[in-house]
């Protein structure tokens, strides 16, 4: 029978005449070195197989595999539609999986990677009616650099990510959650402490502490560039990945220090921390949901991820912007 030469048909016809059964058979065939070897492993006769490998090229109208005297090799078409087809038989696996966990009630875990001290309303809000709402769902947070919340998403070991984003990585899904405004900080034992009328000069020289991510060619570039401007000391005493190591080391006086300026304002209040010019102008540093559309989340995971970006789309930036 010879295989057609017109396109592949349309999705909707395809859609329709495709036999999953074929797409097993060829799974099996392109894991084998003959069809001979692909009917043993099927517990079918030979003719049978062959038979179904040409329905289903003449079903795409493509020649999947080059067959002749010791030769036999997946075309370029047919090393596309085994990859695509081991993903649809691990879609259907997983049905069973899925329909297991359907009851009345939505259960499951969620499991969220943040950078370190995410303070937000939009998303505590969401945390608060998802917990009302599925009280029987579970939570666990777990802090990281925003580099790694980010791989954990990638890597699917998290149901999504908050944290800061520097490059894009095309193959995961982003949401601005908030905007936040970063200041600059000193301690009670610092000499600026308490000093009203500061202007801009009066930083230079004094040492100070950062994050890691604080570089020119990182995501706290806005943040480098500040602390440029003040002309503070080039020696960094102190750098941490997490926000609440730089603030221990600020109100310690070790040196001054960039905070998320609501972050920062329960410790001016408090008298630990004492807010440093500029205090107009300040770098605006945008925190972001990620998460991997192609990950299979269960019902918890969706629920949440959903109630969290449907928050986020029905909230002005303006008011999800702090300080």
């Amino acid at each position: 029978m010879a295989i057609a030469t017109t396109p592949i048909r349309s999705s909707e016809r395809l859609v329709r005449e495709l036999d999953w059964n074929l797409l097993r058979t060829f799974i099996v065939l392109a894991e084998s070195r003959s069809v001979t070897e692909a009917a043993q492993k099927l517990r079918l006769a030979q003719p049978t197989v062959s038979t179904a490998l040409k329905r289903l090229e003449n079903r795409l109208g493509k020649k999947l595999i080059d067959r002749s005297p010791g030769h036999y090799r997946l075309t370029d078409v047919g090393e596309l539609i085994y990859r695509e087809a081991v993903d649809i038989q691990g879609s259907i696996f997983r049905l069973t999986t899925l329909m297991r966990d359907v009851t009345d009630d939505v259960r499951g875990h969620v499991k969220i990677a943040v950078a370190s001290h995410v303070v937000c309303p939009v998303f505590d809000d969401a945390l608060s009616h998802f917990h009302a709402k599925y009280p029987k769902a579970t939570l666990s947070v777990d802090v990281h650099t925003s580099r790694d919340a980010i791989a954990a998403v990638a890597e699917r070991s998290a149901s999504f990510a908050i944290c800061l984003v520097r490059d894009r990585n095309p193959k995961l899904e982003y949401s601005r959650l908030y905007r936040e405004f970063f200041g600059l900080f000193c301690g009670p034992p610092h000499p600026l402490f308490g000093r009203d009328g500061l202007k801009r000069r009066d930083l230079a020289g004094y040492a100070s502490v950062s994050f890691e991510t604080d570089r020119l060619h990182d995501v706290l570039k806005p943040v480098t560039l500040m602390r440029a401007e003040a002309d503070l000391g080039e020696h960094v005493i102190g750098t941490s990945s997490h926000l609440e190591e730089v603030r221990r080391m600020i109100i310690a006086g070790l040196g001054i220090g960039p905070l998320p300026v609501h972050v920062a304002q329960r410790d001016v209040d408090a008298g630990q921390l004492w807010h440093l010019p500029p205090y107009d102008k300040m770098p605006e540093i945008d925190v972001h949901v990620v998460w991997n559309a192609r990950a299979k989340l269960n019902r918890a995971e969706e629920a949440l991820l959903h109630e969290l970006l449907s928050r986020i789309k029905s909230t002005p930036i303006e008011e999800r912007t702090y300080g």
